[in-house]
């Protein structure tokens, strides 16, 4: 039997032997295509290749591209687990010509690769083309010898592919594979072409016409080919399985699901089986990729996956986290062709314990809610969508998920009830932004690239350079030029300024072209490698064509290379004391500070920034040369360099290493990653390095914030500052700052406490010789209940209980009542000795008082309440309030 790896391995091999070049998956998460949430196509990584907006080194290529189908358009969420061939992750296969060969020697090397490398047997094939397109049709009678039966004509879509409205577009054939006639389903085309019988396995587009407008096509002058066809399906066929989780690769990761719940994997729970082996390898791999979890955009579509794998793991019993536990199967089985899983899996593994245990914390409340609101609905009933989302806002429960519990009892979901929810939260999320409306339309960037190529950076090794304006952009639109008091896009077409890119600010400074003048206050990458100068005209004008002189700001550049560098050593740091998991989430590079996030679940605590922050500082200190050189990816990442997962490289990069041992033998590397950034030229011309915060940015990942070269010695002088002026305004040396101020804490305290005691004495004052004699004057019989009343100036409220349980004791039985007042504000208590507290309820009586101090409410116990309120000159209405109130009350 031909295995996953066997198959995928055929087929690159076989594409390498017949002159492609061989090109690794691209990340999931597509660099060049802003309207897809993930690459779900092996082209995608091509699309402007096909386009024209940039070249390649070859005109053929193959690849076994990563791709997700979970989101937007592309979304086939609900069916996993209960098809034979849904996947949220599936590898695509497929070969591309770049106006190289097209329809002819596609289906040549179509067919050769499924009937001689693979061993089809030539019955079980069939194919469908286009059903104008006699052209496709002739090549397959000529290559394969198919007759006309097994040619079916498709005049529908199904057969003819488009990037969009516009642009290239063409017909295309798809290859089936006939599983026999014990399988029902007719051929495409038929009335039940839906069956399972046929499945298609390959598709071959020819992209051979630009659709100009809606009604105008237009001949390509290079057609080309993309093709795909999936790998998971292609491995059912070869391995004599007719669903796709049967298959050596789905039957591994399924065994260990049934191995962790004890649960047949052949019974009826096999449905979860197949979801948990499924979600399994969409959540590493998007993990891998740099996707966390998250409650929007990317990171919500990967809950969603993964909450979902985890309900299911639910469902056969599992009592603890489980699914995390199975990433070791995963990445033995894959890791050899996605050597990222090897780098991300502790990673992995941690995000997806930690998010399970939090899951497990809510899906017993969520699930209760559930029951409760469809315990009376039968089959065939709909929860109400505002349930719904209060399921997903409330307790994390994506809406697929609320689906998929009820699907068993056969009740759906008001989705269009659940949207006017959500859409009412996104809203009220809305109603704070606005777009800028600084950047112009991305198709005008485009433009501008193709016609003025990329712009050339050589800020690297100057801080000023000559250029030429190729264009300059103002409100979204190209201008000739820019006068005095105008600001607008200057793209030259070489320049020293660094644009904003992997976290670090765009540089700032001045352009000139003679006697005319302009300041730079940001520099943007457009369209990948298209640097956008923000510029006002400060005198004169500045014209397309004109020649300039380019300087940057020196000391702002300074600030940056040093607070970028730290950001190096600061990464291999935390690798070293917090574990090989971390890595880089996000970062700003700004010439005051930096901001470093990394993946990491729990706080890192003050012991361990302490050594981080004391090992940069030693790397610092070695002042070791920051070493550059150009590689190619592969080189690089052999090297020992450290990519960002997810990221996308040209075919050279800048690898970057520093903060080694400069005398030890053989050059003893530290840090070492990939960056395009502008660095130090040595380690100790970063200066000091200093670690001013710590905290949690989402779930798993958490934000370091430093101070590097003169903003952190403006920091640590500040402090210094600051202690020398407490030291100062003690009468003591700073050194003994700490023990001086423990001692007049405690002093504080000490006064407080004696002042508490006074105050209480005072209070009592003349009524120690029991409740006969206490405080005569004040002690009144209301209604037949003895009730004590003052006022107490100067006294807090957080005095007052105690002195109301000292008069209670005098009292033996009876009510107190005391106002005390400080700074303007009165607070009250009324206590109630226990055998009238069923009667009389000194909450009821306190609310009394604090209605008229001008307060609201009061609170507390029967037999002791507190309440206050800001009109202090109405101590005495107070308690002539809580009288009438006792006396109103009477006693039962």
């Amino acid at each position: 039997m031909q295995s996953v790896s066997d198959i995928r391995r055929t087929f690159l091999e076989y594409f390498a032997k017949n002159g492609h070049a061989i090109v690794e998956s691209s990340p999931l998460v597509p660099r060049n295509d802003p309207t897809l949430m993930f690459t779900n196509a092996g082209m995608v990584q091509f699309k402007n290749v096909f386009t024209g907006l940039e070249t390649r080194s070859y005109a053929r290529a193959a690849t076994s591209q990563k791709c997700v189908r979970a989101g937007g358009k592309h979304n086939d969420l609900e069916n996993v687990g209960y098809t034979a061939r849904h996947h949220t992750f599936f590898e695509m296969l497929g070969n591309f010509s770049f106006g190289d060969y097209f329809k002819e020697r596609a289906i040549e090397l179509a067919w050769n690769l499924l009937t001689k490398d693979y061993g089809l047997s030539k019955d079980k094939l069939l194919v469908t083309v286009f059903h104008t397109d006699d052209e496709a049709a002739g090549f397959w009678k000529k290559i394969a010898g198919l007759p006309e039966d097994r040619i079916i004509r498709i005049a529908t879509s199904d057969n003819f592919w488009a990037m969009g409205e516009t642009g290239p577009c063409g017909p295309c054939t798809e290859i089936f594979y006939d599983h026999g006639e014990g399988i029902p389903g007719g051929p495409p085309g038929s009335p039940d072409q839906d069956g399972d019988r046929f499945i298609e396995i390959w598709n071959l587009v020819f992209m051979q016409f630009d659709q100009v407008t809606k009604d105008e096509r237009k001949a390509l002058p290079k057609p080309s080919i993309d093709t795909g066809m999936g790998l998971e399906r292609l491995a059912a066929v070869l391995q004599g399985k007719h669903n796709n989780y049967d298959i050596d690769l789905f039957r591994a990761l399924i065994e260990a699901v049934a191995h962790e719940t004890g649960v047949d994997p052949d019974g009826p729970q096999g449905a979860s089986h197949k979801v948990i082996a499924d979600h399994l390898r969409t959540t590493s791999f998007l993990i891998a990729d740099g996707v966390l979890p998250s409650n929007e955009g990317r990171g919500y579509v990967l809950r969603r996956i993964m909450r979902r794998a985890m309900r299911h793991a639910h469902i056969l019993g599992a009592q603890d986290p489980i699914v995390w536990k199975l990433v070791p199967v995963l990445v033995h089985e894959m890791g050899d062709a996605f050597p990222e899983l090897v780098r991300a899996q502790p990673l992995i593994t941690e995000t997806l314990k930690l998010e399970e245990a939090r899951f497990k914390r809510t899906l017993g409340t969520g699930l209760k809610l559930l029951e409760d609101e469809t315990r009376s609905m039968a089959a065939g009933g709909t929860l109400k969508g505002d349930v719904a989302f209060k399921l997903y806002d409330t307790f994390g429960f994506p809406l697929d998920l609320t689906q998929d519990v009820l699907r068993a009892r056969d009740i759906k979901v008001d989705n269009a009830g659940f949207e006017v929810a959500m859409d009412e939260q996104r809203a009220k999320a809305r109603a704070a932004w606005a777009g800028s409306g600084d950047t112009a339309d991305q198709a005008i960037w485009f433009d501008i690239r193709q016609k003025a190529g990329a712009t050339e950076f050589l800020g690297y090794d100057t801080e000023r350079a000559e250029g030429q304006i190729k264009a300059i952009v103002v409100d979204g639109k190209e201008v000739p030029s820019l006068k005095a008091g105008q600001t607008g896009w200057i793209v030259a077409n070489q320049t020293p300024f660094y644009a904003e890119s992997g976290g670090q600010q765009g540089d700032t400074g001045r352009l000139a072209s003679g006697a005319n003048e302009a300041s730079v206050s940001d520099v943007q990458k457009m369209v990948g490698d298209l640097h956008a100068h923000h510029a006002t005209v400060e005198k004169g004008e500045l014209k397309v064509g004109d020649d300039l002189v380019m300087t940057i700001d020196p000391i702002r550049r300074a600030q940056l290379r040093a607070h970028h560098s730290a950001t190096h050593l600061l990464h291999e740091a935390l690798r070293r004391h917090l574990g090989q998991h971390v890595t880089q989430k996000g970062s700003l590079v700004a010439p005051d500070r930096l901001r470093f996030d990394i993946s990491h679940t729990k706080p890192v605590s003050a012991e361990e920034l302490r050594r981080i922050e004391d090992e940069v500082n030693d790397r610092i200190r070695h002042n070791s040369a920051v070493e550059t050189r150009l590689m190619t990816p592969d080189e690089a990442i052999a090297a020992g360099a450290m990519a960002l997962f997810g990221e996308k490289y040209g075919e050279e990069v800048r690898v970057l290493s520093m903060g080694g041992e400069p005398h030890m033998e053989g050059g003893e590397k530290y840090s070492v990653e990939l960056c395009g950034g502008t660095h130090a030229r040595r380690t100790g011309d970063i200066g000091l390095f200093k670690i001013v915060g710590e905290g949690a940015v989402s779930s798993g990942v958490r934000r370091i914030e430093a101070l590097a070269g003169a903003a952190a010695e403006l920091y640590v002088r500040h402090q210094a500052d600051l202690l020398a002026e407490a030291a100062a305004t003690l009468k003591t040396r700073p050194e003994d700052l700490p023990a001086r101020l423990a001692t007049l804490v405690e002093g504080q305290r000490r006064i407080e406490r004696e002042l508490s005691d006074a105050r209480k004495a005072l209070a009592l004052a003349g009524s120690d010789s029991g409740a006969g004699n206490a405080a005569a004057d004040e002690m009144r019989d209301v209604g037949g209940v003895k009730m004590i009343g003052r006022v107490l100036n100067g006294v807090p409220g957080k005095d007052l209980k105690g002195m109301a349980d000292e008069f209670k004791k005098k009292l033996g039985s009876g009510v107190v009542a005391l106002i005390g007042i400080e700074d303007g504000k009165a607070s009250a208590v009324v206590g109630v000795t226990d055998e009238l507290s069923k009667s009389l309820s000194a909450v009821e009586l306190v609310k009394a008082g604090v209605a008229a101090l001008g307060g609201k409410g009061g609170g507390g116990r029967p037999d002791m309440a507190q309440g206050g309120g800001p009109d202090a000159a109405k101590a005495s209405d107070a308690l002539k309030a809580i009288e009438a109130a006792v006396g109103a009350a009477g006693v039962k």
